[in-house]
């Protein structure tokens, strides 16, 4: 049997004349996948359709198996944790999550424990009786989140999970995401905070304008960009003469010597050749201390892909 995945065959969804998602087709495997775009590219769009909470023009979804149109059986597998309140703020954030979970089918007792537990991995079992009108910006993303994991669900679908969280707190948060996957579920989150998603993810998927423009690795993604030159950076000695035997390739397209001339930024439009080309520098008897690529990251991915736009 093959491992339980989200699928999207061919998915558009139209609000009216505005377009939100167009002829999206992706294949979700379990672990943790990042939605990254600026705001409005399209993707809480993509999470309201993984969560059920509307459902595409064209095009076919099925989450695990399931069909968002199926939204009883789909809600025991999923939770969705918006970047919006939606606790009223009398209530305390113990009844908030147990008011969901009763209103899930647990009964009230069980409800309690789940909760509770909930609270507990979330780092707000001292807040619990506290009413969310006096929690920060952070505590309420974090009861939020409490509620999403509540009835131990298989689908985590996270807008913004990060935002308003202090250091402490977030490096727990991206902890227990890791946690989660392990099991072999799902955390599929949003994020337009680039430099956060190779921290936090095995996938990416890049959205803008409503379309998909490149999902995979990181680095997977990377090497298909074979328009955009390579970056890399070389700490080494002799830098100006490493420098001048590189600017000798013809796959270089740049060279520049770092300030303390103790190191290189270089551009290559061959991989393959400039790695040779290090070795026979170093095979001469110039000595390379370390080389790092430079653009293996999300925010120089965005920006090679569709110009650092918003």
């Amino acid at each position: 049997m093959s491992a339980p995945e989200i699928v999207f065959q061919e998915v558009s969804k139209f609000y009216g004349e505005v377009l939100g998602v167009n002829h999206v087709t992706l294949r979700i495997p379990s672990g943790i996948t990042s939605l990254v775009g600026p705001n409005g590219s399209g993707k809480t769009t993509l999470m309201n359709l993984m969560a059920g909470l509307i459902h595409p023009d064209r095009g076919v979804i099925t989450v695990r198996g399931l069909s968002p149109r199926d939204p009883e059986r789909l809600m025991r597998i999923t939770g969705y944790a918006t970047q919006y309140d939606a606790a009223p703020r009398g209530v305390t954030g113990l009844d908030f999550v147990t008011t969901g979970l009763l209103l899930a089918g647990h009964g009230k007792q069980e409800a309690s424990r789940r909760a509770w537990k909930s609270l507990e991995r979330v780092g707000m079992n001292e807040a619990a009786h506290r009413k969310v009108a006096a929690y920060s910006k952070g505590m309420r993303q974090r009861v939020r989140l409490a509620v999403a994991l509540a009835h131990d669900p298989e689908v985590l679908i996270l807008d913004e999970p990060l935002n308003g969280l202090d250091p402490l707190v977030r490096a727990e948060t991206i902890a227990l995401f890791h946690e989660f996957a392990a099991q072999g579920r799902h955390v599929v989150l949003s994020s337009h905070v680039l430099q956060e998603v190779d921290v936090i993810s095995d996938r990416v998927i890049l959205i803008a304008n409503g379309m998909i423009i490149a999902e995979g690795h990181v680095r997977g993604v990377r090497e298909e960009i074979h328009e955009h030159p390579s970056q890399y950076i070389i700490r080494c000695r002799d830098a100006s003469r490493i420098a001048a035997l590189l600017f000798e390739q013809d796959h270089i397209t740049q060279v520049q010597v770092h300030e303390d001339r103790l190191g290189l930024l270089v551009a290559t439009r061959n991989q393959r050749e400039f790695s040779r080309a290090l070795t026979r520098i170093s095979l001469a008897g110039h000595t390379v201390e370390s080389v790092v690529a430079a653009d293996e990251n999300v925010d120089a991915l965005y920006k090679y892909l569709i110009g650092g736009g918003r």
